[in-house]
């Protein structure tokens, strides 16, 4: 029995080394927003993420690309005698939840107010690869 636990150990450790991940955490943009651009790279390739990210317009591609940027540089230090180029690594998952809202009151006609909930964000990013993923 101990050895299958060790077996399970070993095979876990073994797929950490190949999954990379990194997280934003408060990201001052509304989870929608977020939604709509990481939709659009949920599945692709590394490189061809970076291209849209890289060409959309909207501010939160711009966070989601340093964040792609990060979760690379984690699997790098994982992986130091391997190549990115050569590993072919694809977003594997990325989430999107939201998180703490700022509240703040806005004056509205005849004395009344009424709320403005300023909405933030967490981000994970998994990265995996082609050559590890069991079909």
């Amino acid at each position: 029995m101990g050895a299958n636990k060790r077996e399970r150990a070993e095979r876990l450790k073994a797929e950490r080394r190949q999954v990379a991940f990194a997280k934003l955490n408060n990201c001052p943009t509304a989870p929608r927003k977020m939604r709509l651009v990481a939709d659009l790279i949920r599945g692709k390739r590394v490189e061809e993420a970076l291209q849209i990210l890289r060409f959309n317009p909207k501010e939160a591609a711009g966070r989601l690309e340093k964040l792609l940027l990060s979760a690379i540089a984690n699997w790098q230090n994982k992986n130091e005698d391997a190549d990115v180029e050569s590993a072919d690594l694809f977003i594997k998952e990325i989430r999107v939840d939201g998180a703490g809202m700022l509240k703040r009151l806005r004056p509205r006609a005849q004395g009344r107010a009424t709320q403005i909930k300023k909405r933030s964000n967490h981000v994970t990013l998994v990265l995996g690869e082609y050559n590890t993923v069991e079909s």
